[in-house]
């Protein structure tokens, strides 16, 4: 087996197979409601993979079938084609949701701007983000992270298309590609960046937090609101529940989480599974975040990636989340 087999092997996270049946008997047979969640494979998804194995969703008479996937954007893809009713993905990509498919945002879940990182190779030296001028990027291309470093990361620095090589990659290929030195730098999301720092072949150049918060949505299509708005509020007061393990039982979150990334083969020491959890900051709400979703929204316009804006009173929805708290 060759080197590279070996870090595609330990680095590769299995997005499919995990379809499960429910969480256990219901407490109110009669009342069980099922929904389809969409999540993603790397952090931003944990919290709703531990929302699942929480056993809240059972106690407000929901079961859940999961799926799973590499990125958010792929969610919102398969929302936009109903194959699932529930999923979570940053401001961009649930712009995109909206305009191809009329997803509505019915809570903001998590910000993850600390997540979001550019790596680099470690024999490279590389320490400033200038640097990157005539290197090969590997960048998950469409998706909210890839989205913002090409809009707005680099450009910051002066880089623009052209002045660097973008690699177009699957995030769970970004750290074996870095290995094989077929790729200069990633920007990923975690853990896949501590991970390539802990092995000793990424370095830590950045993270996106200080260009943009990341909030993280929690999205529903339109059906899913219109037929089923009960449901959403049952499902947000199970999200609540789940919110408050983060701060009162971290040690469950965490053992729950970093199984399942044990249960993939991926080799990962707690403290590295801890830094890269403590950069996901989960507090279910609805701040008023129209004049940042506008501001992603022409950006995005600017970039011909869309032609109009949403309508945020339609688009954005707290209502139910004030339902949950209520």
């Amino acid at each position: 087996m060759t080197k590279q087999q070996r870090f595609t092997r330990r680095h590769t996270l299995a997005g499919a197979g995990l379809l499960a049946a429910g969480l256990g008997a219901p407490r109110r047979a009669s009342a069980v409601e099922t929904i389809r969640q969409g999540y993603q494979t790397n952090i931003w998804g944990m919290p709703t993979y531990y929302l699942m194995k929480s056993g809240y969703l059972q106690k407000h008479g929901l079961a859940v079938e999961e799926f799973a996937v590499p990125s958010g954007n792929i969610t919102m893809q398969q929302m936009v084609a109903r194959q699932v009713d529930l999923g979570t993905y940053a401001g961009p990509s649930f712009i995109i949701g909206n305009v191809k498919g009329g997803l509505i945002a019915i809570a903001v879940i998590e910000t993850v701007g600390k997540t979001a990182r550019i790596t680099t190779r470690k024999d490279l030296n590389i320490t400033k983000v200038e640097e990157l001028r005539g290197k090969r990027i590997a960048n998950q291309t469409g998706s909210s992270v890839g989205n913002d470093l090409v809009d707005i990361v680099l450009p910051h620095y002066g880089l623009h298309k052209g002045d660097y090589q973008e690699v177009r990659m699957d995030v769970t290929n970004m750290v074996a590609a870095l290995a094989a030195k077929t790729v200069d730098a990633m920007v990923n999301v975690e853990p896949y960046n501590v991970i390539a720092v802990a092995d000793g072949i990424g370095s830590d150049l950045m993270d996106f937090s200080k260009f943009d918060p990341m909030p993280v949505f929690m999205a529903a299509t339109p059906d899913m609101v219109e037929k089923r708005p009960d449901v959403i509020v049952a499902y947000l007061k199970a999200w609540l529940d789940a919110a408050g393990d983060f701060t009162t039982n971290a040690k469950k979150v965490d053992d729950t989480i970093y199984a399942f990334y044990a249960s993939k083969g991926y080799k990962m020491s707690p403290q590295t599974f801890s830094t890269a959890l403590s950069r996901v900051k989960v507090n279910p709400g609805f701040p008023d975040l129209k004049n940042y979703m506008q501001q992603q929204a022409e950006i995005l316009i600017n970039n011909k990636t869309i032609k109009s804006v949403p309508d945020w009173s339609k688009a954005l929805r707290p209502d139910f989340m004030a339902k949950a708290r209520g």
